[in-house]
């Protein structure tokens, strides 16, 4: 995937406003640690997680993404009459149909001949929203493009919370660790043809993706039956396996990742990663022999917040001038199911 026309324009970002740290939640799990003998701290010291952020009861997704939508519009200086594709590309999503995207485009006031439709691909939606949005632009049969999304984890939180104090085996624990890293918030990133804007800055060169579908069944998130003849949420993750086979096709990607844009390993100024946690973090940069001083990392204060957290990072790090103009940027993206995605951009 090459690209000589596609530029991040820009990005706008909703924060969710109920802190939740991990104490907090450790709290909540005091009789499934008294059982298992844990002292607290362990949530942070596994996952280096000290905080994460929930939208109030009942938020609507389309709203978040509505107001982050707006930001990157307001800040581009561009009009929802120039947008001619709006893709949500959330793992959350307000209904089975119609597509998320249709109460978002309506909220923007995208409409006419604009593509509006739903993307999804687990954590990678909004990298994958962009490769949509940029091969668009690429063919000319667009100037301007938004992807959008919005997650929240509180109510599967709530209900693997309840389950774990239910079933306190250190199995059902382990297999539930990783929801507990979860955060919500709301990002947008808006692509042009350059014609906006005449700066020249975060050119999209490229990018690879590799997939490794025979891991699919490492981490599980949906409804699944609960006995009494109706449905429930749950979430199971296999995070040794997710984290040690995700590694393993992070460094095939990156072989693959850095002829297709023209880089060497000493080319690239700065990475934003997926954030998941400071174990992966710190095996995916080992792996691929990237310094630590590379990357910037949010998941510390934020958690993992699923398609928002790649594109929410970076958009904190331009904000903060942590990227700067002419920079080699990497954005390294993986997904459960097991899919990788890389993108170089001359920020």
């Amino acid at each position: 995937m090459k690209y000589s026309k596609v530029y991040i324009e820009s990005f706008g970002y909703e924060l969710a406003p109920v802190v939740v740290t991990s104490d907090e939640l450790e709290a909540r799990l005091e009789p499934l640690y008294k059982t298992l003998h844990f002292t607290p701290g362990q949530l942070q010291a596994l996952t280096g997680i000290r905080e994460r952020r929930w939208w109030e009861p009942g938020f609507q997704l389309s709203k978040g993404a509505i107001a982050a939508g707006k930001k990157a519009l307001a800040t581009a200086g561009i009009s929802p009459n120039e947008i001619g594709a709006l893709l949500y590309t959330g793992v959350c999503r307000e209904r089975f149909e119609p597509a998320t995207a249709c109460r978002v485009a309506a909220g923007l006031g995208v409409s006419g001949n604009a593509a509006v439709y739903d993307l999804s691909n687990a954590c990678l939606g909004v990298l994958n929203g962009i490769l949509e949005v940029a091969n668009r632009i690429e063919l000319g049969q667009i100037r301007a493009g938004l992807v959008v999304s919005c997650e929240s984890a509180r109510d599967i939180n709530d209900v693997m919370i309840a389950k774990m104090l239910e079933d306190r085996s250190m199995e059902n624990f382990a297999s539930s660790l990783a929801t507990l890293t979860g955060g919500s918030g709301a990002v947008a990133v808006l692509l042009t043809d350059g014609s906006f804007s005449k700066s020249g800055r975060r050119r999209l060169r490229g990018g690879i993706a590799q997939a490794a579908p025979e891991h699919h069944g490492l981490c599980l998130w949906g409804m699944t039956p609960d006995g009494k003849g109706g449905y429930e949420q749950s979430m199971s993750t296999d995070a040794v396996s997710v984290m040690n086979y995700g590694v393993e096709l992070g460094r095939r990607t990156w072989e693959e990742f850095l002829p297709e844009v023209g880089w060497r390993e000493t080319d690239v100024d700065r990475v934003i990663c997926h954030q998941v946690g400071s174990a992966h973090q710190s095996a995916i940069l080992k792996t691929l022999g990237i310094s630590l001083h590379k990357d910037f990392t949010s998941y510390e204060f934020l958690g993992n917040m699923g398609t928002v957290s790649l594109p929410l990072t970076a958009a904190l790090a331009d904000e903060r001038d942590v990227l700067s103009a002419g920079d080699r940027v990497a954005l390294l993206g993986i997904g459960s199911g097991l899919n990788c995605l890389m993108l170089g951009v001359d920020w």
